[in-house]
């Protein structure tokens, strides 16, 4: 048989994306190396995995049961590479550890995990570094951070590894407390269109960036300044609410919000962090915060 782990990946992300273009770009090969990938996959398989005969293909029912299997297998083999750069880090720890944290997460003094990271790793230089969404991605990618906490994006780059962390990040709309919106007991999005938005800009592409009367900044508590200083309306983590806010916000109210956000845990598998910074994982793993 010719099954490969490329070609699985190229038959997950065809069905992912809806088209083997898509699979193509997202994987950065060309069109025809996905399209015989997937006939490679077919022809031992025996059985036709699409049917090809609508625009955009389609799984047949064979192809529906072989999905599940191919990412059985995906999924095992990220847990064998996960195991494989945690058996290799275990021979030397390392001097520096970097991560990589989104605003979003606040030092939880009742965890007092980096007070035992202290304790396990004293002679480590450890640097903390602010970034958001894509960004973070990015300095995992180049080697400048070693581990990574955002909250879940829609999708990953190949090279990276997620965890998910068992938190949930809340999220909720504010204002200044002189804010027209604050006379509002429910708000509605008509409301919020005729004022202007205060959003997170990460530098990265534009398909998810509000239009209209918008203000930006590339960290939260820079919009939290915004906001506390009368410029719009914000979303806004309500951890850093409570923890930085000085009492000059108010939370808006309305049906949808707050949001709770999912939160993951991201390294490189190129640029693997060192055995106090699988340590540091495992202990966020467990807890979901610092």
């Amino acid at each position: 048989m010719r099954c490969s782990h490329e070609a699985f990946q190229a038959f997950v992300e065809a069905v992912t994306h809806g088209s083997f273009s898509s699979a193509a770009r997202k994987l950065r090969k060309s069109q025809s190396a996905i399209s015989m990938a997937i006939a490679n996959l077919e022809e031992d398989f025996g059985v036709l995995l699409f049917d090809r005969t609508s625009r955009y293909p389609a799984l047949t029912p064979a192809g529906h049961k072989v999905l599940g299997y191919v990412k059985d297998v995906l999924a095992a083999a990220d847990r064998l590479e996960e195991l494989t750069l945690r058996l290799a880090a275990e021979k030397v720890t390392e001097d520096k550890l970097t991560i990589v944290i989104s605003d979003v997460y606040q030092l939880n003094p009742n965890h007092k995990l980096m007070h035992r990271f202290e304790k396990c790793y004293p002679l480590i230089e450890l640097e903390c570094l602010d970034a958001e969404g894509d960004d973070v991605l990015g300095l995992l990618q180049n080697g400048r951070a070693h581990l990574g906490l955002l909250t879940t994006q829609m999708n990953y780059p190949q090279d990276i590894i997620v965890e998910r962390l068992p938190v949930r990040v809340d999220m909720a709309l504010y204002v200044g407390h002189k804010h027209p919106l604050t006379l509002l007991e429910n708000v509605e999005e008509a409301h919020l269109a005729r004022y202007r938005n205060l959003y997170l800009n990460t530098h990265v592409g534009s398909e998810n960036k509000p239009h209209g009367n918008v203000w930006s900044a590339s960290d939260y508590f820079m919009i939290l300044e915004m906001a506390e200083e009368g410029f719009g309306w914000a979303e806004l983590p309500r951890s850093l609410v409570k923890q930085y806010g000085r009492g000059r916000l108010v939370e808006l109210k309305m049906k949808t919000w707050p949001r709770h956000i999912s939160s993951d845990a991201v390294w490189s598998k190129l640029h693997p962090p060192g055995p106090a910074g699988f340590w540091l994982l495992d202990e966020l793993l467990k807890t979901g915060s610092l």
